[in-house]
């Protein structure tokens, strides 16, 4: 058994798209998960990017989808740290997880590049890329910090109103959130530091290049390290591994249309390079096809083997009829040959 989601970059754009504004796609993600939640999706994760015609502002986004759903896990698939206040960001999320009743599943990290030049300057932040590296970690540990629930500040001796004595903490305060924060890592040493430090693993469709072998066996290898370390911490409470894939069945013939002449490209592994990155990048291939063709070849993804949940990418200016539709092959086609139903 896996737990299955989709993640969601909530694009928008004038042409060729049924997600033309900001509007439309912020609210057809709330619906997408609404109906999601229906044909037994476990979670509904978005992507945060700034400076771009996508979704960057999470916290409403999950807040609302957390009022009109039951069950449905609701997550990001990152937030970059590089922009965020953490105790700002510790309010929005202990808020946000009360709202949903527990349900937030938050991804962080350092995030990928973005649409403009050290963009977090714009927030406040005057670093130079090199030096955001360790800030992105610094600012992570103090978000943990504060979410566990720590009483740290000084009361004023004449405060606005009556309080108990001692030290007070950031509020809303939501317990056992600090246990379903994930850290989205890229390579073995920063999957091995989120296990010492007491976070789930989100690993997306790309890594570092660390050995000369396929995508799937690479992480496979960075979600193995990440458990050994995690056995090595000694945490209270049993991790979550988390993997994203680009799978797209094709049943119908408007599945056909939109990616049944996909380049060969897509069916192999790509190695590339990321800006500000020294090191290459390999890419994962799509899974594309008839579905138990694509199951067949999901049955040999080792990493996929290491995880308790898949993400699944989806596309979202097809709009949320379409994108229910490809979930609901995955759900009805695809996972219970793999076991994961």
């Amino acid at each position: 058994m896996k737990k299955i989601g989709f993640l969601s970059f909530g694009h928008w754009m004038d042409q060729g798209s049924l997600v033309k504004t900001a509007e439309d796609s912020y609210l057809q993600s709330i619906e997408l998960a609404v109906e999601a939640e229906k044909i037994g999706i476990d979670g509904a994760y978005y992507r945060a990017h700034h400076f771009a015609d996508q979704i960057g502002s999470p916290f409403p986004l999950l807040s609302a989808i957390g009022a009109k759903t039951n069950t449905i896990e609701i997550g990001t698939g990152l937030i970059d740290m590089r922009y965020e206040n953490p105790y700002m960001m510790a309010e929005n999320a202990g808020l946000t997880d009360i709202i949903t009743q527990g349900r937030v599943q938050l991804g962080v990290g350092r995030g990928s590049p973005e649409q403009v030049l050290d963009g977090w300057k714009y927030f406040g932040y005057d670093y130079s890329e090199e030096e955001i590296k360790d800030v992105t970690r610094e600012r992570t540990l103090e978000f943990l910090r504060l979410i566990s629930g720590e009483r740290f500040a000084e009361q004023n001796p004449q405060p606005m109103f009556p309080q108990a004595p001692g030290k007070l903490r950031l509020e809303p305060y939501s317990e056992g959130l600090r246990q379903r924060i994930w850290w989205g890592a890229g390579s073995q040493q920063t999957a091995t530091w989120a296990a010492q430090h007491g976070m789930n693993l989100q690993s997306s469709t790309l890594v570092n290049y660390e050995t000369n072998e396929p995508f799937h066996i690479q992480q496979a290898k960075q979600l193995r390290a990440y458990k050994e370390a995690w056995k090595e911490a000694g945490h209270d409470f049993e991790p979550r591994i988390l993997v994203t894939r680009s799978i797209q069945p094709i049943t119908t013939d408007l599945d056909r249309q939109l990616f049944g002449n996909q380049g060969s490209d897509a069916n192999y592994d790509q190695v590339g390079f990321l800006a500000y990155h020294q090191n290459p990048t390999i890419f994962g291939k799509t899974f594309v096809g008839e579905p138990d063709k694509i199951v067949k070849e999901l049955a040999e993804d080792e990493a996929i083997k290491e995880a308790d949940t898949v993400l699944v990418t989806i596309p979202n200016t097809l709009g949320v009829e379409y994108n229910i539709h490809l979930l609901e092959t995955l759900v009805k086609d695809v996972a219970p040959d793999l076991g994961w139903r």
